[in-house]
């Protein structure tokens, strides 16, 4: 039988990687669970098993339930009857797989019910599911929006909601409202305070919402009246069990069938306030964005993987002119592209994820006892890596999930075409990925800070420092060719002194760090299990050499007269 995971021995790779001693020590508290958990482990060995296990299973269930229902349940979709979203059929069976292998609640500390695996091998389960059906994935990996009620909760609000996620409750993040999407400051679901109940309630429409007939919500609303900015907006959590907000609509997708995305209605609905008022935006969504985020990036490695797997074993068995196209350059080089980028993209993945893991298992300690001077040093050094590489991997392989999804179309030819062929469906589901939880635009804003500062310029020189094998060390001296040339794009682009100039060129500089970043990455791993990923490192170094010597090139010839010609053509478009 097929296994997603044991299929895939990257996943195995990058969960052994060095980091990962301090991710377990740190969430694991030196192993204290183990006195009173029977599940939890007794050392780093025994909880890289426990999590081995879990992806085991997972990768089990996803290549023989949840890929098998995959076609009906994007033929079916879900349906709207008297106000309540129905899942489609197939997709109950997935629920159910799901619940009794006790994959929900996976990040939750045990004494909640929950498996208190770290971000990392959580990441992995969420690539898993991803890669048998993406739609699916999104209604399972919502789970993790329990991380934030869990860091900005009360014990209380703990203690009620936590164990009903680990047994399977469903979640969904009701953020977008018709006339706010990106720009989340004009949100104006109200909220208001019922003195007389005790309580708040919620009044408005919600719109575009994954998942929005879920058992429990994370919601953003105005709680501040008058307001019109972020600073009025706070946090809330709404029970489906309490009533009050009913489904008005459910959109007609291009692709994700399986997940549903609603169009909510509340109507003096019944809420919690979940931390303290006027943070709903400035601190908490940005923390439920992030993990987010970071889901999404699993999501696209998990169809990355998924369209390459489909484009190879087409290729291999289809003839023309008497061979198999594999045999083709023009074939097999996409094939090794794609398979590039899905390394290279997985590797900062997971690289994203483990700093993830650290920063916030020290913020939680934090809640727990004073960190010392050193820890302190490790919690700032990690959430600015964090901050720095989430747009990197949310941005770069969501925009691989698509190009990968488009080539195993076109290796498939007329047959790709077709809506009996698997890839057609992963290029429909792929196409949101660049989009929902903030475009590639806006990783770009998130990240061109870091590319001015030096930041990464910092990080890539450190990087550069590493070791790699013999026979590696002609690539390392291509990328650094290749950061001199990002050295100086970057200073030529601060130069111009110029804000538009920079918003302009800023997505060219965002791939030339990326590109930079995940060829040194794909070099590291390639030292480490040359078996893997050395392919992968010649391909991909050639790649983003292409790529980078094409943009150095684009900036160093940019004039300040090319802004009034981009912009005359677009007004002339209109």
């Amino acid at each position: 039988m097929a296994n997603y995971f044991t299929d895939n021995p990257e996943l195995a790779f990058h969960l052994d990687h060095p980091l990962m001693k301090r991710v377990v020590e740190l969430k694991e508290r030196n192993f204290a669970d183990k006195e009173e958990y029977a599940d939890a482990p007794v050392d780093y060995e025994d909880a890289l098993e426990n999590y081995k296990r879990v992806l085991d299973i997972t990768g089990d269930i996803a290549a023989n339930i949840l890929e098998p229902n995959s076609e009906e349940v994007d033929q079916e979709g879900p349906h709207l009857v008297d106000g309540r979203m129905i899942y489609a059929s197939k997709t109950y069976e997935n629920l159910d797989a799901t619940r009794k292998a006790g994959l929900w609640g996976l990040s939750m500390p045990r004494r909640y019910g929950g498996l208190n695996m770290p971000i990392t091998p959580y990441s992995m389960a969420s690539e898993l599911v991803a890669a048998a059906d993406a739609g699916f994935q999104n209604i399972w990996s919502l789970q993790d929006c329990i991380e934030t009620l869990f860091e900005f909760g009360s014990e209380e609000q703990r203690k009620k909601y936590i164990p009903r996620v680990c047994a399977g409750e469903t979640m969904s993040m009701d953020l977008t409202e018709p006339d706010a999407g990106s720009d989340l400051q004009r949100v104006m679901l109200k909220a208001t305070y019922d003195e007389e109940n005790q309580c708040w309630r919620l009044n408005g429409v919600k719109r575009f919402i994954t998942n929005g007939d879920s058992d429990i919500h994370l919601v953003l609303a105005r709680s501040e009246s008058g307001t019109h900015d972020g600073r009025g907006l706070s946090m809330f959590i709404y029970d489906k069990r309490e009533g009050g907000v009913t489904v008005r609509h459910i959109e007609n997708k291009l692709g994700i069938h399986g997940s549903p995305t609603c169009e909510l209605v509340y109507k003096n609905a019944k809420a919690e306030l979940c931390g303290s008022t006027r943070l709903g935006l400035i601190k908490y969504v940005m923390a439920l964005m992030n993990g987010a985020r970071l889901g999404i990036a699993a999501q696209s490695v998990g169809v990355s993987q998924a369209a390459y797997n489909e484009g190879l074993a087409y290729a291999k068995d289809r003839k023309q002119f008497d061979k198999a196209i594999i045999n083709f350059p023009a074939v097999y080089d996409m094939l090794a592209r794609m398979k590039a980028k899905l390394d290279a993209g997985r590797s900062i993945l997971y690289q994203t994820a483990r700093y993830v893991d650290i920063y916030k298992a020290l913020e939680d300690i934090s809640s727990e006892r004073k960190l010392t001077p050193e820890e302190r040093q490790e919690l700032k050094k990690y959430t600015r890596l964090a901050d720095a590489f989430t747009p990197l991997a949310k941005g770069m392989n969501s925009e691989y999930a698509n190009q990968n999804a488009y080539d195993a179309i076109q290796i498939h030819g007329g047959s790709g075409f077709i809506m009996e062929y698997k890839s057609q469906r992963l290029y429909r589901d792929a196409r949101i990925f660049s989009i929902y939880e903030g475009t590639t635009q806006l990783q770009v804003v998130a990240a061109i800070r870091y590319i001015t500062n030096g930041t990464y310029l910092s990080i890539i020189d450190e990087m550069l420092g590493e070791a790699v094998a013999e026979d590696l060390k002609p690539l390392q001296e291509r990328v650094k060719k290749l950061v001199e040339l990002y050295r100086q794009a970057v200073d030529y682009v601060k130069e111009t002194g110029c804000q538009e100039a920079q918003d302009f060129l800023a997505r060219r500089l965002y791939e030339m760090t990326a590109e930079i970043l995940m060829s040194l990455l794909i070099l590291n791993d390639a030292t480490r299990a040359p078996q893997l990923f050395t392919k992968s490192a010649n391909v991909y170094v050639r790649m983003a050499e292409a790529d980078v010597v094409a943009h150095y090139t684009y900036i160093k010839s940019f004039i300040a007269e090319d802004l009034v010609n981009f912009r005359a053509q677009a007004q002339t478009a209109e």
